[in-house]
């Protein structure tokens, strides 16, 4: 069973998705994890090579997770190159939604350079919105659910025939 999922920063991606891969029985590849294992933390790489270094990294990520089965949780910002566009095109996607107010309690770790504060998180998801969108095949909300319903409900949606529709008919167009 092959998943990725995308959205915006703290929605849950990385704790839902280890919860899917365990429910699923398959592997589990997080692409921030594997730039922090290659190149230490993602605040110091941004402090200091900057965002478009990171973004290089973040790409190198993605192909490699995307060699392997099994769920993939990109980082916020992965879904902006159009290579990673293209690559997860044959992939079910989905997107973890969340509402501002439930991001709140989820920012105060200082490991996301990009979104330090609610405002910042709420302009970056509304520049992002209409392209995670535009990505995914499923929407599940993370705002209030506990991770085991938002797996539950993802884990429903791949077994369903609209996510068996929308696999095979991006096998075809490949």
């Amino acid at each position: 069973m092959r998943v990725v999922l995308i959205g915006p920063p703290a929605s849950g991606k990385s704790r839902i998705g280890k919860k899917l891969a365990r429910m699923l029985g398959t592997g589990f590849v997080d692409t921030d994890r594997l730039v922090v294992k290659e190149h230490g933390p993602i605040p110091e790489i941004f402090a200091d090579h900057g965002e478009a270094h990171f973004r290089a990294l973040e790409r190198a990520a993605v192909v490699t997770a995307l060699e392997s089965d099994g769920v993939v949780a990109f980082g916020g910002g992965a879904v902006l190159d159009p290579d990673t566009q293209r690559d997860i095109a044959s992939w079910p996607v989905v997107l973890l939604s969340v509402h501002p107010d439930a991001v709140a309690g989820r920012l105060g770790n200082g490991k996301r350079p990009t979104v330090p504060d609610v405002e910042t998180w709420k302009v970056v998801y509304e520049r992002r919105r209409e392209l995670y969108e535009s990505l995914a095949d499923h929407t599940a909300d993370t705002s209030s659910l506990p991770t085991e319903r938002v797996a539950a409900e993802i884990m429903e949606w791949l077994g369903s025939a609209d996510a068996a529709n929308i696999t095979k008919q991006k096998e075809i167009e490949r």
